[in-house]
């Protein structure tokens, strides 16, 4: 065998070896949003092409609109225990695991359970979808990582979501398709805010944020303000 056939054969060995290796513990790879009404599915991949961007354009124009309402009564305990498994009308519902770790199992990946349990989750890698910051998270430093309702449970609750029984706030809290972990610091910037007052520092993604938003909003009737449809379909174009 010559020189030059033996270190195409060596190279070849190396993709081989790092392939196997890769398939071992599988990266979660993030799902656009018009491929993922029920939540389920992992990340937020963006949205690219000019027909998955009107397909976008339409769902956000089915957005009805109205000014923001009073944030009097808000409360977080008014959309039920932070986190528990007390939802009925969502996936992941019932399952015996807390919310949040139903999510960081999703989106992580590498992820590692607390030695006896199939639930709590201690430590993973995630690529945050709204700064592209690669985290590798561990359970000691749990505010790294944040899970966001993306429309926040505020803004739900000062378009409407005060006259909703209780059993849909719920499930509107701990729905995965309303659920993104992120950049904790990301998230805290975000606070309250609907589209018009804050979107993804990652450009790439803001288009496939805004689609998620819209079907959380139209999945639960929740309206938006004038302002916010319109930085919406502007993200989409």
């Amino acid at each position: 065998m010559s020189t030059k056939d033996a270190i195409a054969l060596l190279a070849g060995a190396v993709v081989v070896v790092s392939l196997v290796g890769t398939a071992r513990t599988p990266a979660a790879t993030a799902a656009s949003p018009l491929g993922n009404a029920t939540g389920t599915l992992p990340g937020l991949a963006p949205i690219i092409s000019d027909a998955d961007r009107a397909s976008a354009r339409a769902l956000i124009k089915r957005l009805r609109t109205r000014g923001l309402g009073s944030n009097a009564g808000y409360e977080r305990t008014r959309y039920g225990e932070n986190w528990a498994d007390t939802a009925t009308g969502v996936p992941y519902a019932r399952n015996g695991c807390r919310t949040r770790d139903d999510l960081l199992a999703r989106d992580g990946r590498n992820v590692e359970y607390r030695s006896g349990s199939r639930c709590e989750v201690v430590a993973m890698t995630l690529e945050d979808p709204y700064t592209g910051k690669i985290i590798r998270w561990r359970k000691n430093h749990a505010d790294e990582v944040q899970v966001d309702h993306v429309v926040p449970l505020n803004y739900g609750w000062r378009m409407g979501a005060r006259g909703w029984p209780m059993s849909k706030r719920v499930d509107f809290a701990n729905d995965p398709l309303n659920l993104l972990p992120v950049y904790g610091a990301a998230n805290e910037e975000k606070d309250a805010s609907g589209p018009s007052g804050w979107l993804p520092p990652q450009r790439r993604v803001r288009c496939a944020y805004v689609t998620r938003f819209a079907q959380v909003a139209v999945k639960y009737g929740v309206p938006v303000t004038p302002a916010d449809k319109r930085a919406m379909l502007a993200q989409c174009r």
